[in-house]
């Protein structure tokens, strides 16, 4: 039997009748995959089904039980737990922890947990939970890549929590595409998807990611699961960073902080703190900010270094924050404040390995660079938080009150904030002091 064929790319799932060279969806290289189209059968001769409508408000409200993982850091960011009947897609690079964090995740569950693995053996994932030293006696432990086996296996054992690791592996035999194409992909999260909401339970997948960092086949699994959770890092840092990008059962805003060690991931209680650890107490182009993620605040050391330009075209680097908002900074510097940096090298850090894209950080990110371009020191013990508009305005921030309970909790004497966050609850915890425009802003910030 002769079979068509379509290409797919692997990154964005775009479909193409030939081959090409680069994806006209994402722009990216060599992702198309010749993958088979699945016949699909006649339905002439088959008979609707009729449909089953529930009129909501009809409906008794019942708030269900989460399963809690008992790691508050992974649990906040699920909005409280797992939901049972959920399907939770968790993406990271390779080595950043994703199974480590699942296995204790796992061992923690007071509830049966059935570990499906494609890619490790069973006297493998034996091993890990020992090194781990993490309790397995809840936990089911099988290898397999058949999809078929791995819902039978559900079947019959019934567990409250599902682990697939790693969707890439898993195959379902009807269909003739080799594991990892993106129609086995969505066939393989349909039918799970199917099986958690019949019998009621969380299952967690483990997915692989592009070259790029995305997760292979993004928008096609996005789509289908409830959750989706990226893991973060560089594997150079032992912090890592668990983000909701999507949650159909809690909030997008909320991140998770851990750090790699030994045996295993731990969480981070305080993150300000650890983040502010190493700062070096008289330095240039230093200045601490005060960010929100999600309903925690967390304080942040960002560093710049201005050097002269030897070259014809200055470099401009950032690590843990965007270009192109840095370039706005850079122009509006130049422009209001009167900072000749356009013939200058601009290198803006944000300590620890974090990624910040909050705009309150804007004008932290202009002292410290302001600061390393006329060598003042910052004054150590104050806190700068706000945006910056294209006029050299200083603009308001929200959750103004918790930025200054954090940044007082941990010694601070002074916040400069907006001067538009006129509505302070918190009194004579830290001395606030209000700025107009980037000017005077980095006059406040920087020593005489």
């Amino acid at each position: 039997m002769k079979h068509k064929i379509k290409y797919v790319c692997s990154n964005c799932g775009y479909e193409s009748l030939k081959w090409l060279g680069k994806c006209p969806s994402c722009d990216n290289w060599n992702t198309f995959t010749e993958e088979f189209v699945e016949q699909k059968k006649s339905s002439h001769a088959r008979k609707a089904p009729e449909a089953n409508i529930t009129k909501l408000n009809s409906l008794v409200h019942q708030e269900e039980e989460r399963i809690k993982t008992n790691i508050e850091e992974f649990d906040r960011v699920l909005g409280g737990g797992l939901m049972p009947g959920s399907v939770v897609l968790v993406g990271g690079d390779p080595g950043i922890g994703k199974s480590t964090l699942v296995m204790q995740a796992a061992a923690q569950i007071n509830k049966s947990v059935l570990y499906v693995t494609g890619e490790e053996s069973v006297n493998q994932i034996n091993l890990r939970a020992k090194r781990l030293k993490v309790s397995s006696e809840n936990i089911l432990a099988m290898t397999e890549t058949d999809l078929d086996i791995i819902l039978n296996a559900i079947e019959n054992e019934k567990p409250d929590v599902v682990i697939i690791d790693s969707i890439q592996t898993t195959y379902k035999p009807d269909l003739e595409n080799t594991p990892g194409t993106i129609t086995q992909i969505r066939e393989c999260t349909s039918e799970l998807m199917q099986t958690a909401k019949k019998k009621h339970c969380a299952v967690i997948i483990i997915g692989h990611v592009t070259k790029e960092g995305m997760i292979a086949g993004p928008k096609v699994l996005e789509h289908i699961v409830d959750t989706v959770l990226q893991f973060e890092g560089e594997r150079s840092y032992s912090y890592r960073i668990l983000r909701a990008q999507k949650n159909r059962f809690g909030s997008t805003n909320e991140i998770g902080i851990f750090e790699m060690h030994e045996d295993g991931l731990h969480e981070v209680k305080n993150p300000s703190e650890i983040f502010l650890s190493e700062r070096e107490k008289e330095i240039t182009g230093s200045v601490v900010t005060s960010s929100i993620e999600g309903t925690r605040p967390i304080l942040l050391e960002v560093q710049a270094l201005v050097t002269p330009s030897a070259y014809g075209n200055p470099q401009r680097v950032a690590t843990g924050f965007d270009y192109r908002r840095l370039s706005i900074l850079l122009a509006v510097l130049e422009k209001r404040a009167g900072l000749r940096l356009s013939s200058q090298n601009v290198f803006l850090n944000i300590a620890g390995g974090i990624r910040i894209d909050e705009p309150a950080v804007d004008l932290a990110v202009c002292c410290a660079i302001a600061s390393s371009f006329s060598d003042r020191y910052a004054h150590k013990d104050t806190v700068a938080v706000g945006e910056i508009g294209l006029g050299g305005e200083v603009r308001s921030v929200g959750n103004i009150d918790k930025r200054i309970q954090e940044a007082a909790k941990l010694g601070f004497k002074k916040i400069i904030v907006p001067n538009g966050n006129n509505s302070i609850k918190i009194k004579n915890a830290i001395e606030v002091i209000h700025a107009h425009n980037v000017t005077d802003a980095i006059e406040l910030v920087l020593r005489k």
